[in-house]
């Protein structure tokens, strides 16, 4: 006979590991805005094949790419973000909301981003090429590793 008790704890293994996985990955949008950030109200704007990044009316980025996607963090109670990873044509670019003006930091690196974890002041990216690291405007490949990421 099989062990029930043995199977219902896998399962709950399971079923948590999942859980927490999902809650980790933020989802990419296309929203051009208005978007609440904890610097004021993201908008972007298309200016010929350019895309403009404004808060508050302001312009502070201007990036090239055929389509808007980015991955945010929502990081705080009331829902504003705090911090976004941009995609444009020439690579990720992260904006932290955190600053007034936002801090603008380039990848410098030509990649598709699929999946974005956000740790304290770095984010993590799965891209086309396999996995790396944003921090301090430095970018990292990273190799395995024991890290969880949330």
């Amino acid at each position: 006979m099989p062990d029930i008790k043995g199977r219902t704890k896998r399962l709950f293994v399971s079923a948590l590991a999942l859980l927490s996985f999902a809650t980790c990955v933020h989802a990419q949008s296309s929203a051009s805005g208005p978007i609440a950030t904890v610097s004021g109200v993201l908008q972007f704007e298309r200016e010929q094949r350019d895309f403009v990044a404004m808060l508050d009316n302001q312009a502070f980025d201007r990036f090239d790419a055929n389509t808007l996607i980015h991955f945010d963090d929502a990081g705080n109670a009331n829902d504003t973000l705090t911090r976004m990873l941009v995609q444009t044509d020439a690579g990720p670019v992260l904006y932290d909301f955190r600053r007034h003006p936002p801090l603008v930091q380039r990848s410098g690196r030509r990649m598709t981003v699929k999946r974005v974890f956000w740790q304290r002041d770095e984010v993590v990216m799965q891209g086309s090429q396999g996995w790396f690291r944003l921090l301090g405007g430095q970018l990292t490949k990273l190799q395995s590793s024991s890290t969880t990421y949330h």
